[in-house]
């Protein structure tokens, strides 16, 4: 069986290398053939063209181009709660030769801790991260480590990992003049995935704080309280701004935080608009079937992703890609903003 084996495996590389000149394809073929005949490792020569006129180079496969670059996602939440440009992604990382797989547990099943997060590393064999919404400590524990490690959001900014996300402050900046062209003060932000302990703002909540003190209005907690990252705490918290003196106007992190407000304040009989404004920092296909419109930040996911399977196939080359970039939002008016009521 193993000599029928090495006369494929021949074949193969003659077909692939001399015929096409496709040198990777080759090499995927002989790691296909291998696996399958249970052939141990072998050393494989491969005639390589160097154009027109010029002899083919005789080189050796090595085994980096016969194994695809085995790239873990770090999702923030379990995969049945995964937005679905990571499908997307995961998807155009496998036609580019990657092979991604989704880590055992997800960020908050693990609480976020980096120390569970690292034993979690240790057991798993991949060549790269790609981490989803991570936290501050989470990202420099990635970032002291030999591992490529890509960052999708979260804590990023100044850490020597490549990363991406779009730049929604400009955009909550307008949302939060639109807010205050409509007599709204009591404006406040609830953040997901939100790292109380990093120990400062980052610029997205002092872009905010700037903007409310651009307008006359004093920021402080209560416009960007404190809550546990859970069902029950986001309820919890609603109940609280509720309590005492209500807002006029609730910026919310994500589609379901969104929804979850919508409900809880319907519950209590106050309406959206008439009662109070709502704003959602992400757009979702489910926008388009609501009346009235849903005021939101729009980003495209499209560069999000192109710029990720860039990075793993430098990664897969050998190249030190740890380049961080921002892309483009905007602020969507909608009908879930209106005047303070009188």
């Amino acid at each position: 069986m193993k000599s029928l084996a090495t006369v494929l495996l021949a074949f193969m590389v003659k077909f692939f290398v001399v015929a096409l000149g496709r040198r990777s394809v080759a090499v995927s073929a002989i790691a296909f053939a291998a696996s399958i005949w249970s052939v141990p490792a072998l050393t494989v020569t491969l005639l390589v063209p160097q154009g027109t006129g010029r002899r083919r180079r005789i080189t050796v496969a090595d085994d980096k181009a016969a194994h695809p670059l085995r790239v873990a996602i770090l999702d923030y939440e379990p995969i049945a709660l995964t937005e679905g440009y990571i499908f997307e992604c995961q998807r155009l990382l496998e036609e580019a030769g990657i092979r991604p797989f989704y880590a055992p547990k997800s960020l908050m099943e693990l609480g976020m801790d980096a120390r569970r997060v690292a034993r979690l590393v240790a057991k798993t064999e991949a060549d790269a991260w790609i981490v989803c919404s991570g936290s501050r400590e989470v990202l420099e524990w990635f970032a002291a480590q030999p591992v490529p490690t890509f960052a999708l959001f979260g804590g990023r900014e100044g850490l020597p990992l490549a990363g991406v996300g779009p730049d929604k402050l400009p955009a909550l900046r307008a949302a939060t003049r639109a807010l205050i062209a409509l007599d709204h003060r009591r404006i406040v932000v609830l953040l997901a995935r939100r790292d109380w302990h990093a120990g400062r703002p980052d610029r997205y909540e002092l872009g905010f704080f700037d903007e409310l003190a651009a307008h006359g209005i004093a920021p402080g907690p209560f416009n960007l309280p404190e809550w546990d990252d859970s069902r029950e705490g986001f309820h919890q918290q609603l109940d609280e701004l509720y309590r005492l003196t209500p807002p006029t106007a609730l910026i919310l992190d994500q589609a379901s935080l969104f929804a979850a407000a919508q409900q809880h304040l319907a519950q209590r009989g106050l309406l959206v608009p008439q009662h109070v404004s709502l704003v959602c920092t992400d757009p979702d296909p489910t926008f388009a079937w609501c009346q009235p419109t849903i005021a939101h930040i729009r980003w495209d996911s499209r560069p999000v992703v192109r710029r990720i399977v860039r990075w793993a196939a430098n990664v897969s080359r050998g190249k030190d890609d740890r380049r961080q970039s921002f892309t483009q939002a905007e602020f969507v008016p909608g009908g879930t903003i209106g005047p303070v009521k009188g």
